[in-house]
């Protein structure tokens, strides 16, 4: 594995430790920062920066502002800690550009997971920034999907899902393998809840949703359109 920067910024030391001993043994360089302020400066100083493991409750800048002040600069994958369960926070940090959300505690292997599965994602996007699939196009850089030339409106998790398909057109996808990587590896939900997503997708995408095939006790796979 390429060594890939990655910043760790959390006031608590014993955190930070945690998780640079676990990155840094799976392949990663570690930067670590205590404060919004340092995290701000270490990542404008070093180059390179793949992605951010960013607590949010921190002195000095919190979390938040962090994120609002890297985002006018850069679109580097930002995974946000917090110790509370809040679904306004979960929001708010979305609509910041967060790309992952994870509530203390946690399992560093899950979070290494993660760390992972966005790092494979965004190295991606740098080559293919769009993706097609017969009359599907998924524009990544504008979240915006087209079917036939014609933009169509999708939820978050609708997009997330339909992206998720095109990366792996021809591929037979379980529930479960899906929920992992679509609703993130701490999703405890019903696998089921992906039927309902899926008959939504397909509605809105007309006659293309039919590029999504059911495959019957297991999941689903998205047919390499022609």
């Amino acid at each position: 594995m390429e060594s890939l920067k990655i910043l760790v910024v959390d006031d608590e030391s014993r955190m930070r430790k945690l998780v640079h001993d676990y990155l840094h043994h799976a392949g990663y360089e570690v930067l670590e920062a205590g404060d919004g302020e340092e995290a701000v400066e270490v990542f404008f100083r070093e180059k390179n920066v793949a992605l951010i493991i960013l607590d949010v409750m921190m002195p000095k800048m919190d979390g938040w502002q962090v994120c609002r002040e890297i985002r006018e600069y850069s679109k580097v994958p930002i995974i946000l800690l917090t110790a509370r369960s809040d679904e306004r926070d979960e929001l708010l940090g979305f609509q910041l550009g967060v790309d992952e959300y994870i509530t203390k505690p946690f399992s560093p292997k899950i979070l290494a997971a993660r760390v992972e599965a966005i790092l494979r994602r965004t190295s991606k996007l740098t080559k293919e920034e769009t993706l097609v699939c017969g009359p599907i196009k998924l524009d990544k850089v504008a979240h915006q999907c087209y079917v036939d030339g014609q933009p169509i409106e999708l939820s978050f998790k609708e997009y997330e899902l339909l992206a998720y398909f095109m990366e792996n057109q021809g591929v037979a996808l379980s529930r479960e393998t899906i929920l992992n990587h679509v609703w993130n590896y701490d999703y405890y939900g019903e696998p089921r809840t992906i039927d309902t997503h899926v008959k939504k997708l397909r509605s809105k995408m007309g006659a293309a949703g039919d590029l999504i095939t059911t495959i019957r006790g297991m999941g689903y796979k998205l047919e390499q359109g022609q």
